[in-house]
Formats: C-alpha cells, sequence, structure tokens
C-alpha cells in the first residue's frame, strides 16, 4: 500500500522500498493547459551546475542515463525512470517540476499526483489539486536528495514566473536562441513485459471530471518554453526552447531589463551621458522616442516611455525572496531567519517572541523551568525564557536580524551559552556547567551544555569565525558563541593586554582559554555582548 505524503513530509527512501531502480510518475491536468514536466539534478548547493542533468523533452536523459524521460503512461502525464546507485556524486538532489507551456494559472489544476513507484509496486504518493495555488504558472512537486542516504520529501512549492523563475531559483536563465526543429521524442524500447522500475499495470485512466479533452496518444511534435524578455519589445516574441544555462557565476541579465551599458553612471547630469557608440546630444532612455537630432533627452522628462514589460512584474522581481526549498527538519531561509517543519510527536523549544511567521496547525505554549530552573537561571546566568512549538507546519523563527546558524548533533555534544540560543530539538539534553578559573565580567562563569540527537540553532552578531583550539587559544569571554565538548575551557586574567586591550575600561581584564586536542573548535562572534 502507497504511503501518503502531504507538503513538506520527508522520507527515507529505505524506508518505502529496498530497491533503488525507482519509477517517478506524475499526473497534473486542467482545462486547456499544456504542461512540461522536468526534473532538475542539483549539485550540494542546490544549483543546476551541469546542464546535462536538466532532463526535459529535449534531453529526455543524463549521460549515464540514471536519470531517463519515460513520457506518458499507464495514466500518468510524464514519468521518469531513476536509478539511484548511478547517480554521480555530484548531484546531491533531483526536483521533478511542472511548469505551464501557455497561458493559465496553478490554480486551474485538478487533483494530481507525484508517486513512486518500486518493484512494480506504488510506495509513495503525494496529492495536491489547485485549491494549494494562485498565479504560480511553475511548481517543485518532490525531491529525491541525498543526506546520508537517498530521502523523498512532498514539495509543492509554486513560481509565478513559470520555467524563467525555475532556472534562476537553481542559478541559469532561459537564452535566447534562433528556433531550431524539434527533436523526435525518443521512443520507448519495446519489451516482452514490464521492468522492475515500471509502475503496476492498470486499465487506461479516464477522461477528467472537470471535462478537460483526453491526452492525445503522441507527445507534441513542437515544445515551447517562456523565455527571457528584451527591452520592452513592441509585441510579444516567440517563444523558444530552453537550450542555453547560465551557471552561477556569469553575467544575469534579469528579465525585462536593457542591454549593459544603457544607463548613466551616478554623478553624471541627466541628458549628458552618451553611451559607447552613440551620437553626443541623441541619447534617449530605452524605450523612448527618440530625440531631435542635437536635443538632449532628458530622462525623466515630458517624453512617454514605452510599458513596462508583463515579465519584469512584481512576483518575478521577489522570486529571489521566495521560500526556500525543503530540505531537512531545519532549514536555514536566509542568513538571518530558520524554518523548523513540525509534526506532532517532534516538538521544538524556542526562544520566547522569536516566531515571525508560521503556516498549518501550530500551536505555543509557554515552556516554565520550574523552581530550581528559575533558581539556577538566577545564579548562573543560564537561563532561558523558552515557548514550545507543537503540531503539523512550519515555523519561521528569527531574533533581532541576527544571523543564525543550525548546528546538528549525531549523539554528540557542544557548549554554548544560553544567550546566543535561537531554538533547538526537544529530544536534546541541557545542562548548566561551571567554567574553572576566576569569574567573567558580570558574574558569569557558566555555560550551556547540549548533548544527543538534533539539532541547536545559534545567533550571532556579524560572521563568526571557528578557530581551532590550540597550545594557546584565548577569546573574550564575552564574544564566544560556541565551542566542542572536548575542549577545555578555564577563566584566565590576561597580564599582557590589561585594560587596554578592552573596548571598556571599566571591564575586568578577563578572557578564556581553551585548551585541548587536535579537532578541538572555538566559536567567536564579532561583537561583544
Amino acid at each position: 500500500m502507497a504511503r501518503e505524503f502531504q507538503r513538506g513530509h520527508k522520507a527515507k527512501i529505505s524506508d518505502l522500498t529496498a530497491g533503488t531502480d525507482l519509477y517517478v510518475g506524475v499526473q497534473i491536468s486542467g482545462p486547456g493547459l499544456t504542461f512540461d514536466i522536468s526534473c532538475f539534478g542539483l549539485d550540494a548547493e542546490e544549483r543546476l551546475s551541469d546542464d546535462r542533468y536538466f532532463i526535459f523533452f529535449n534531453q529526455p536523459k543524463s549521460p549515464e542515463d540514471s536519470i531517463q524521460l519515460l513520457g506518458a503512461q499507464s495514466g500518468d502525464t510524464e514519468s521518469f525512470r531513476v536509478t539511484l546507485d548511478r547517480i554521480p556524486s555530484q548531484i546531491q538532489k533531483l526536483s521533478f517540476t511542472a511548469t505551464i507551456d501557455g497561458g493559465g494559472q496553478m490554480s486551474q489544476i485538478a487533483p494530481g499526483y507525484l508517486r513512486i513507484v518500486a518493484g512494480g509496486e506504488e510506495v509513495a504518493r503525494y496529492s495536491f489539486d489547485g485549491a494549494e495555488f494562485s498565479t504560480e504558472r511553475a511548481v517543485m512537486l518532490g525531491d529525491l536528495y541525498l543526506k546520508d542516504v537517498w530521502r523523498f520529501a512532498a514539495v509543492g512549492q509554486g513560481f509565478d514566473g513559470g520555467l524563467d523563475a525555475l532556472l534562476k531559483n537553481f542559478g541559469g536563465e532561459v537564452a535566447e536562441e534562433e528556433p531550431e526543429v524539434a527533436p523526435q521524442q525518443p521512443a520507448v524500447p519495446a519489451q516482452s513485459q514490464a521492468p522492475a522500475f515500471a509502475p503496476p499495470a492498470q486499465a487506461p485512466a479516464p477522461a477528467p471530471s472537470f471535462g478537460a479533452p483526453p491526452a492525445p496518444a503522441a507527445a507534441p511534435s513542437v515544445h515551447t518554453a517562456p523565455t527571457v524578455a528584451g527591452p520592452a519589445p513592441s509585441a510579444p516574441a516567440a517563444p523558444t526552447s530552453p537550450q542555453s544555462f547560465t551557471p552561477p557565476g556569469q553575467t544575469f541579465t534579469p528579465p525585462g531589463a536593457p542591454p549593459a551599458g544603457q544607463y548613466a553612471p551616478p554623478g553624471v547630469p541627466a541628458g549628458q551621458f552618451t553611451p559607447p557608440g552613440a551620437v553626443a546630444g541623441q541619447f534617449a532612455p530605452p524605450g523612448a522616442p527618440g530625440a531631435v537630432p542635437g536635443q538632449a533627452q532628458p530622462f525623466g522628462g515630458g517624453t512617454q516611455l514605452a510599458p513596462v514589460p508583463p515579465e519584469a512584474n512584481v512576483r518575478v522581481v521577489l522570486t529571489k525572496y521566495a521560500e526556500a526549498p525543503v530540505g531537512d527538519r531545519w532549514t536555514e531561509q536566509n542568513t538571518n531567519l530558520v524554518r523548523a517543519t513540525l509534526t506532532k510527536d517532534a516538538p521544538i523549544l524556542a526562544k520566547q517572541g522569536s516566531m515571525v511567521a508560521y503556516q498549518g496547525d501550530i500551536d505555543f505554549a509557554h515552556k516554565g523551568s520550574g523552581l530550581l530552573g528559575k533558581l539556577t537561571g538566577a545564579l548562573t546566568g543560564q537561563g532561558m525564557s523558552l515557548m514550545r512549538c507543537t503540531g503539523n507546519g512550519e515555523v519561521f523563527l528569527a531574533d533581532e536580524a541576527s544571523r543564525v546558524f543550525v548546528i546538528r548533533l549525531q549523539g554528540e555534544q557542544i557548549y554554548t551559552s544560553a544567550q546566543g540560543v535561537l531554538a533547538f530539538d526537544e529530544t536534546l539534553e541541557t545542562e548548566v556547567r561551571r567554567i574553572e578559573g576566576a569569574g567573567l565580567p558580570g558574574g558569569g562563569f557558566f555555560s550551556m551544555l547540549f548533548s544527543g540527537t538534533g539539532a541547536v540553532v545559534v545567533k550571532t552578531r556579524g560572521v563568526p569565525v571557528v578557530l581551532p583550539v590550540g597550545a594557546a587559544t584565548y577569546v573574550d569571554g564575552n564574544a564566544v558563541i560556541a565551542w566542542s565538548a572536548g575542549a577545555q575551557a578555564v577563566t584566565t586574567t590576561s597580564l599582557r593586554l590589561r585594560r587596554s586591550g578592552y573596548a571598556r575600561q571599566t571591564t575586568e581584564a578577563v578572557n578564556l582559554q581553551f585548551r585541548g586536542a587536535p579537532g578541538n573548535f572555538v566559536v567567536v562572534q564579532p561583537f561583544e555582548v
């Protein structure tokens, strides 16, 4: 029996099947809509660094055949064969996507699904429908990703910009090229019996109940995909197939932007800037009518500018701020925001007031520490005001735009300060430990020890530095964030720095000395508490 997934749910492939030869089928349809279904093979940075692993109608397989496009079959709009043990090591994630070819929105789609079949048996299914979307024209349906072992995640994240937005999200863009004769759809070799990865035999799927015409038996001879528009065209250009990929690090021109070199640099008076090759005094902004020869054209004057192309609408501009793709339980949305994906049996503890947004059915409750905990916090300076987050959904956490980092423990230990903790898994054990030596400034000479399996989210002011612990490693006690459990920390009064080495002349010259075997570390922030 197939395991049903909801958006945001994840599982190990080994929990679903022992096989590595998988069939991935996608069923998606809508009245008058045409879809292109693709697979992006991404690297560890979730970027399409090798465009040979962009599997779509014009490139139906990867170089070593570990990912193959099979076409429509067994009621699926599109299907793939994925052989996990043949995927090269640089490919860490496979993202299966659907984009609308032409007009329309994802809110118009009928109920559909992404399913995984192994050994002729369906083992996983993620169902979706148009109610989950609005104006999106592209959607990431599901991921197969490598984190120690291969796993599956139901994603369901949409983009308004269609295929262009997807490519830019993965580090590339669609380049404009001359239309080419569409290649023939690769034929699936005839076989006497279904291979092990094929879906279970079933009757042909009936026409959708919403009245859409049944899918044709043969794939259309020509596919089109949206292109990145040039500067303010007078009429929409015919779409072309995505043929070129711009890897990260190369110049990227946003949709609707004019060619490079057509903006006056800062400080140059309006109307006095002449781009290379233009006649002085005849420069007009992109899209504006030509100026009278010999007369300067003031930018933003009374001349009517050409309309902004629809590709430059606000949703496309904001695409780079879209919610990050689903990773594991903890996902760094950006440098200042972390997202926790919750299930009912796995709550988290977070600093009170750190929730900035949430999705789903989440309950927030005060986490009391009891009389002993309050007394310990008051005496050691390691008290925490926490809230307990439970339910099914996603919680976004932040604290005054501090930088956040997720530290994952696998039966390990790490020391930190309670003031530097934003959130952590409730499964982790916590303990207040005393630091030997003289007292720290302000009387705090204790630290918090986290141990077990789970994650701790720490926050810093600025970008931290991780120092290896050597024979003589000294850190300002107000700037230290965390350190490995194998490193011994002792407080010491510095005779070399004295008061001149500290920003506050009234602060006693006390710092931490770290000792330990090679491999130990200490994390320091560029800010004093």
